[in-house]
């Protein structure tokens, strides 16, 4: 929209309902106006193109065998899951878009990625703990393997009913 055909009672329409039902200073208010305005002007406009970004080394050299690089800043470390959490504020999947990266690009340097892998199968992780064998049973629970009767057993005394 231009300026020029702008109403100004859209604008106030618009500020006095968002007032209305949110809190906000009274230093605040001419800047709500200001914001509204220019957006109600810049209707009917095209979007301005984001700049392009350029990464600080290439893609094809920012996987090496023993770290990554961040193709934000440049940052060199094993992996990049933190760092790009908390310097840039992304997630994954947010800076595989970023960048235009297809989704199996690696975020973890490949030779930690072996180190790792190779540390969880030595220790068994990952695998099916083996079944117990069981022994298989004979006969009735009273009688021992011989036939023979089962020894009886003798039961434990309490502190206060062993002799003195």
């Amino acid at each position: 929209m231009n300026n020029e055909v702008l109403d100004p009672h859209l604008t106030t329409k618009i500020v006095t309902s968002y007032v209305s039902h949110n809190t906000i200073g009274a230093d605040q208010v001419s800047e709500l106006i200001s914001s509204v305005h220019r957006a109600l002007g810049r209707l009917g406009q095209p979007a301005q193109p984001q700049d392009v970004l350029t990464p600080v080394v290439s893609v094809r050299r920012s996987v090496h065998h023993d770290y990554v690089v961040c193709l934000d800043c440049g940052y060199r470390g094993k992996t990049l899951r933190r760092h790009i959490a908390t310097r840039h504020g992304l997630n994954r999947d947010e800076y595989l878009k970023r960048w235009g990266l297809k989704a199996d690009h690696p975020l973890t340097a490949p030779g930690y990625s072996e180190q790792r892998s190779a540390l969880a199968k030595e220790l068994g992780l990952g695998r099916k703990p083996a079944k117990p064998t069981r022994r298989p049973r004979t006969g009735s629970a009273s009688k021992s393997a011989d036939g023979a009767a089962p020894l009886p057993t003798r039961k434990r005394q309490s502190p206060s009913q062993a002799a003195p």
